[in-house]
């Protein structure tokens, strides 16, 4: 299957085939983190601004070449994490090279596909300390380690402290909506990755809220392909 990317953003363009090997080397390439410690943001959207397609979920606004990005930019990464809400919607699995932090209140993950034969010693759950009882007692059945941050609310700052304290210094917030605001207004993103699909849906919330704003700087990456999708990575201004 082909899969026909070009890159607009920088010059010169290039065109190539992200579902063969070369291709895969290629978007390793692009994609690679420039700093020993980075966080980075990765969500798709339609073009409304919903981070749901028709269904309810994102598999309806991805595609193959979303898919393909989507594991690689896992694959740069240390640990992945996303909202527990965002696990029960999308039925998240365990990702193949990387691994899995949870954050919660409840350490209730309905509609998981955490199954017994999964290497679920990579995945975490992530809660504040005013939860860490609650989370132990409805995840008990899972067997998932909890990671117990201080304080009453978790603050992205204190989550990505408690990441670098057990060496997991590149990370990848995937939302949802909540979380991955969370992380721009605490402004510890270093890079938006994010796939625009070529699809009207209703959108009752936009994928990400900054009430306040958020400049970034110009697109230091724009890739799309031939069913009009758009892959763009951008940094906040300095």
């Amino acid at each position: 299957m082909k899969m026909h990317l070009t890159r607009v953003i920088p010059r010169p363009a290039e065109r190539i085939d992200a579902g063969d090997d070369a291709g895969l080397r290629w978007l390793r390439s692009e994609y690679e983190p420039h700093a020993e410690r980075s966080v980075r943001l990765n969500m798709i959207t339609s073009l409304t601004g919903s981070a749901t397609g028709a269904d309810g979920t994102s598999d309806t606004l991805s595609s193959p070449v979303d898919r393909r990005i989507l594991g690689v930019i896992r694959g740069w990464s240390d640990v992945v994490v996303v909202g527990a809400q965002s696990v029960r919607a999308e039925r998240y699995v365990v990702p193949k090279r990387t691994r899995l932090a949870i954050v919660t209140r409840t350490g209730r993950l309905e509609g998981h596909q955490l199954a017994p034969d999964d290497d679920t010693a990579r995945v975490v759950l992530v809660c504040a300390e005013h939860d860490a009882d609650t989370v132990r007692s409805n995840s008990e059945g899972l067997g998932l380690d909890v990671i117990a941050v201080a304080g009453d609310e978790l603050e992205p700052s204190r989550v990505l402290s408690a990441f670098a304290d057990r060496g997991w210094l590149r990370v990848v917030c995937e939302g949802g909506p909540t979380l991955a605001s969370q992380f721009a207004r605490a402004g510890v993103i270093d890079e938006f990755c994010v796939s625009v699909a070529p699809q009207l849906v209703p959108a009752t919330a936009p994928f990400i809220r900054v009430p306040d704003g958020h400049t970034l700087a110009a697109p230091h990456g724009l890739l799309v392909d031939d069913s009009g999708f758009s892959y763009l990575r951008a940094r906040p201004s300095a």
